[in-house]
C-alpha cells in the first residue's frame, strides 16, 4: 500500500495494522511513519518501507498511470523492485528484519534460543 507522509500518526495501538493485514496488505511504503505505528507494524508482520521524497512521488505518478502497477518487495535485500527492474534500497533494523523473514515475533524469536535458555539454566 502506498501511503503520504507521517504515515500511522495519532495510531498509537495495534489495531491499525491489524487492520491492515486483515485486509491482506503485507507491506506500506511511505517517506516516513509514526514511531508507534512502525514499531506496532513490525511487532504485527507488517513491513513499513520508507522511501524517498523523489521516489515516492514517482510511484504515486506510475499508479496514476498504470493502476494495477505491480511492485516486488525483496526483504532479504532490503530492496523495492520497480516494474523496470530498478531497485531502491529501504532501511530496516536487523531484529526486525530477522523476525520478518522467520515469521515469527519477539516471543517466538526469544523461543528460538530455547535449548541455549535451559542450558543456562540448568547451570546455575
Amino acid at each position: 500500500m502506498l501511503v503520504g507522509d507521517n504515515f500511522g500518526c495519532g495510531s498509537s495501538r495495534e489495531h491499525a495494522p491489524w487492520a491492515l493485514a486483515g485486509f491482506g496488505f503485507r507491506a506500506v511504503i511511505s517517506t516516513s511513519f509514526a514511531d508507534i505505528f512502525r514499531n506496532n507494524a513490525l511487532k504485527n508482520g507488517l513491513l513499513p518501507v520508507v522511501v524517498d521524497a523523489e521516489t515516492h512521488q514517482m510511484l504515486f505518478d506510475l499508479l496514476e498511470e498504470v493502476p494495477l502497477a505491480e511492485l516486488t518487495i525483496d526483504l532479504d535485500s532490503q530492496s523495492l523492485i520497480l516494474p523496470t527492474g530498478q531497485r531502491v534500497p529501504f532501511p530496516i533494523d536487523g531484529f526486525s528484519k530477522s523476525c520478518l523473514l522467520r515469521g515469527t515475533d519477539e516471543l517466538g524469536y526469544i523461543l528460538g534460543f530455547d535449548e541455549q535458555i535451559t542450558a543456562y539454566e540448568n547451570r546455575a
